[in-house]
């Protein structure tokens, strides 16, 4: 019996359930990165919570709160997105649902977050975009 390769657009011409390779190779770097931002995080947080003159002091702004407030909400933050990015790369289904919510939270999170350190917020919230595209485009399976 002859063997024929699968055709473009069908099951398991990428891999298995994967629509586009680009996906694929996304959620492997989405777990990564959601690894990496939760350890940036937890460092953001701990160094909020050590010094007060870490951050910028913005004056006469809606969403005000002081550095060790920030400080707690990025190590919180961090810890939590450090957990599901892993258990994103180990393939866990509660994982990239988590993952997708978590990083719509730190989007909400980095934009208030703005004014006091604009340039690593608009990285964060260009980081959890990419996150949310590669886990809702990609087909689920372990990676690692």
């Amino acid at each position: 019996m002859a063997h024929t390769a699968p055709t473009p657009g069908t099951a398991g011409s990428v891999g298995q359930g994967d629509t586009n390779p680009w996906a694929a190779s996304g959620i492997i770097f989405a777990g990564v990165l959601l690894l990496v931002d939760g350890v940036l995080g937890v460092i953001k947080g701990i160094s909020g919570i050590a010094t007060d003159d870490v951050y910028a002091h913005v004056r006469n702004y809606t969403f005000k709160f002081d550095v060790t407030s920030w400080g707690w909400i990025h190590l919180v933050l961090g810890i939590v997105l450090a957990v599901v990015g892993w258990g994103i790369l180990k393939g866990a289904e509660w994982a990239r649902a988590t993952g997708v919510v978590l990083a719509a939270i730190s989007v909400i999170i980095n934009f208030i977050w703005l004014p006091y350190q604009p340039i690593w917020a608009i990285i964060s919230i260009a980081i959890d975009v990419f996150v949310i595209w590669a886990l809702c485009t990609a087909g689920s399976k372990a990676v690692i």
